[in-house]
């Protein structure tokens, strides 16, 4: 049996199971939530947060190696930088046991503080071609939807630490421009002077399904400060990730394309604090921290060369992702 053949099979048996995790996370706090409703204690049942987040130290990479004997890898690696802001806004439904929400991000579309980077390795894993140019982050998406349930009552924890089970989907659509670079040949004895080339070099696209399960904290820090609504919020949680990505380099003649489809995993980690200002208002801080990393296909398509082909040697995407995020939310 063909390996590649039974790797879609694969990935949508698991996307399948962690659908279905995912569902059975929330039907069953619905079910349980429809029981105590009654007991529902006073408060405000909905929230509506701003957010404005900023990235740092952020990229999202990928790389290949060769097709052909001697199978050495990688034969080329392009690191795309995303430290630009990003503004959305959270809103979450709150029930007597669990909890619902929704985030959408969008990106500010401005260059990134670092520069995109290309290297070409030749088959005896000497690097031949190295490059970095400007790089813009145009118009990206994030959606993250979630549902969490109380449990930190039945495990006996008492009321100031409030644990959750948490489940749910984050998509990222990632689109950089890089353009206006610089070529240089570092292998020993090249003497080639540096290649400019100014204007638009590369689009890329990069999108990350990620379905994730993991626990979210709540802890009450007021209790120890005399600062009434002040908490301290923790999140851990491991996803399966599905990635797909297609490069266009507009420097080349005809059109010339590569895609990476790609599956692996995540991890994800978050710590903030909130705070009530008023009855009705919050605000929040909060450091996020994701790791993915997937391998998979490569395919190179060129319409000049009559080119179409794919292989799986030395292929991963990988992304790193750290970010700090205000927050201002109103409640009611």
């Amino acid at each position: 049996m063909n390996k590649n053949a039974s790797l879609p099979i694969f990935r949508w048996q698991c996307t399948a199971c962690i659908i279905a995790l995912l569902i059975l996370a929330i039907v069953f706090p619905v079910i349980t939530a429809a029981a105590d409703e009654k007991k529902l204690a006073p408060g405000k049942l909905w929230s509506a947060e701003v957010h404005v987040k900023r990235y740092f130290s952020s990229h999202t990479s990928y790389e290949f190696g060769y097709p052909e004997p001697p199978f050495t890898a990688p034969l080329s690696r392009l690191e795309f930088p995303m430290n630009t802001w990003w503004v959305g806004g959270e809103v979450r439904r709150s029930f007597s046991r669990f909890s619902v929400g929704m985030e959408v991000l969008g990106s500010i579309p401005m260059e990134s503080d670092l520069s995109f980077k290309d290297s070409d390795w030749n088959a005896d894993n000497v690097k031949e071609i190295y490059s970095e140019a400007q790089c813009r982050v145009e118009p990206s998406y994030m959606v993250r939807g979630d549902v969490d349930l109380k449990i930190s009552d039945w495990v006996g924890l008492p009321d100031w630490f409030d644990l959750r089970p948490v489940g749910g989907v984050r998509w990222q659509n990632l689109n950089f421009l890089a353009h206006n670079g610089v070529q240089v040949y570092p292998a020993p004895g090249e003497n080639h002077s540096p290649d400019h080339y100014p204007g638009n070099a590369i689009r890329f696209e990069q999108t990350y399904w990620q379905y994730f399960l993991g626990i979210r904290t709540a802890y009450d820090l007021g209790r120890h400060i005399k600062l009434p609504g002040l908490k301290m919020l923790c999140q851990l949680d491991w996803a399966y990730v599905d990635g797909d990505n297609k490069d266009h380099h507009l420097l080349r003649k005809g059109n010339r394309w590569t895609y990476e489809k790609t599956t692996g995993n995540a991890w994800h980690a978050s710590l903030g604090l909130k705070a009530d200002l008023t009855k009705y208002i919050t605000a929040g801080v909060e450091f996020e921290y994701i790791q993915i990393t997937t391998t998979g296909t490569h395919r190179w398509v060129h319409d000049i060369e009559n080119v179409d082909e794919s292989w799986v040697n030395g292929v991963k995407v990988w992304s790193e992702q750290m970010s700090l995020m205000m927050s201002l939310g109103y409640k009611f």
